[in-house]
C-alpha cells in the first residue's frame, strides 16, 4: 500500500529514468544506514518455502522469482535488492569499459499497457568498477548473475574480446554470468544471436569460463545466453541447437522486443525495447519452444511480461525452472514479491504438484 498510494504516484510524476535513479539510488543509500536493511527485509521478505525453493546450476534459489538486468547496472543495491524478496538477481548489462549510453530521453512509460520502453544502450560505468563495488560487499543473500556485453564501439569480430574480458576481470563475483546478445540498443548486436558468430562467440566465452575456472580453482559457473523474441521459428530452431551445442548451462527467453503488439499508448512510437505485459504472450511461446527442442533438457529462466503468480505460473508449466521480473516492480513495487510467491503456492496446491520442478514444463509434456 506504501508504494501503490504515495511512492508510485510520485515517481510516475518523475521523468522515468529520475524515478529509476532515485530507487536505485535509495536503496543503495539504504544499505548504508543502520537499520534500513532489516527494515525492508520485515517489510517486503519472502519466507523460503520446501515447495518453491530451486536448486540450479549448483545454487539455492530461496524463491523462482528473481529480478532482470536492466535496472541495477552498476550492482550498487544488491544488498537492497536482496531484502526485497527477490530469489536472484541480474546486475548489469555492464561492459569492459564504461559508457554514457544513448542520448536522453531514453526511458518511456507506456502506463495504460502496463509497459516501458528504453534505449539505454548498455549504459554502465565498466567491469572494473563493478568490481569494486561487488569487492565491499561482505555477504550475499541471494545469487547474483552478472550479464555481460559489449562496448557499442567494439565490432561484431571483436565482440568476444569484450565478453572474455567482462569474466576475467567479474569472475570471482559472480554467481553466474548471463551473455547478453539480444539487446535491440546496440547497433549490431542482435547479428550476434545467428550463424557461425554465435557458435564462435559461445566458444571463446566457454573457453574463457574453463580458463578462469582453474585459475580460481573454483567450481563450474554457469553461463547463460538471454534470447531476443524477435526471432522467426527457424531461426529460433538454428539458434537453441548452437547453444545446446556450445554446452553453456542454459537460456533467459527473453529480452525485450521491438515489436508493439498490444500497445495503445503514443510512445509507442519511440524506438527502443519494449517490456511488460504486451511481452508475456510470445515470451512464454518462446520458452514452450525452447522446452519442446530440448525435451526439457537445457534450464530456461522465463522473462517478459510477469505480473502475477498466473503470468509466472504460465511460464513455469511452459518449460521455466525460474522466472524474472522487472517492468511489474516499476507498476506494482517490491509487495509483488510476496503475492507471486502466496499465489504460486496456491496453484501447486491446485494442480497436485508437491514441489515446482514438478511443474516445469508439465503444458508441454501434457501434464
Amino acid at each position: 500500500m506504501l508504494y501503490q498510494n504515495i511512492l508510485k504516484p510520485l515517481f510516475f510524476k518523475m521523468d522515468p529514468e529520475k524515478a529509476h535513479h532515485v530507487v536505485i539510488g535509495g536503496l543503495h543509500t539504504a544499505s548504508k544506514i543502520p537499520g534500513m536493511i532489516p527494515m525492508l527485509r520485515g517489510m517486503y521478505h519472502v519466507k523460503e518455502t520446501e515447495d518453491l525453493a530451486v536448486d540450479l546450476f549448483g545454487l539455492r534459489f530461496p524463491t523462482p522469482i528473481g529480478l532482470a538486468a536492466g535496472l541495477d547496472k552498476n550492482a550498487i543495491a544488491v544488498e537492497g535488492f536482496s531484502a526485497i524478496g527477490f530469489g536472484f538477481m541480474e546486475v548489469g548489462t555492464v561492459t569492459p569499459k564504461g559508457q554514457p549510453g544513448n542520448d536522453s530521453p531514453r526511458l518511456f512509460r507506456l502506463t495504460p499497457d502496463e509497459a516501458l520502453i528504453n534505449r539505454m544502450g548498455f549504459n554502465n560505468e565498466g567491469a572494473e568498477a563493478m568490481a569494486r563495488q561487488f569487492a565491499r560487499y561482505r555477504e550475499r543473500k541471494i545469487p547474483v548473475a552478472i550479464n555481460i556485453g559489449k562496448n557499442k564501439a567494439t565490432p561484431n569480430e571483436q565482440a568476444f574480446a569484450d565478453y572474455q574480458s567482462c569474466i576475467r576481470t567479474l569472475y570471482q563475483y559472480a554467481d553466474f554470468f548471463v551473455v547478453n546478445i539480444s539487446s535491440p540498443n546496440t547497433p549490431d548486436l542482435r547479428n550476434l544471436q545467428h550463424g557461425n558468430e554465435l557458435r564462435e562467440l559461445l566458444q571463446a566465452v566457454t573457453e574463457e569460463m574453463d580458463l578462469q575456472r582453474k585459475r580460481h580453482s573454483d567450481s563450474d559457473k554457469a553461463v547463460l545466453v538471454k534470447i531476443a523474441p524477435d526471432v522467426n521459428d527457424a531461426e529460433l530452431e538454428y539458434m537453441i541447437v548452437t547453444i545446446q551445442e556450445s554446452g553453456v548451462s542454459g537460456i533467459i527467453a527473453t529480452n525485450t522486443t521491438i515489436t508493439r503488439d498490444g500497445t495503445t499508448h503514443p510512445n509507442a512510437k519511440e524506438t527502443g525495447g519494449l517490456s511488460g505485459k504486451p511481452l508475456r504472450e510470445r515470451s512464454t511461446e518462446v520458452i514452450r519452444r525452447i522446452y519442446r527442442q530440448t525435451e526439457g533438457k537445457l534450464p530456461i529462466i522465463g522473462s517478459g511480461g510477469v505480473f502475477s503468480a498466473r503470468d509466472a505460473y504460465e511460464k513455469i508449466r511452459a518449460g521455466a525452472s525460474l522466472v524474472e521480473i522487472y517492468t511489474a516492480l516499476i507498476y506494482e513495487g517490491p509487495g509483488i514479491n510476496r503475492e507471486v510467491h502466496r499465489g504460486l503456492r496456491e496453484l501447486l496446491q491446485r494442480d497436485g504438484f508437491r514441489h515446482i520442478s514438478e511443474a516445469v514444463g508439465a503444458d508441454v509434456r501434457g501434464h
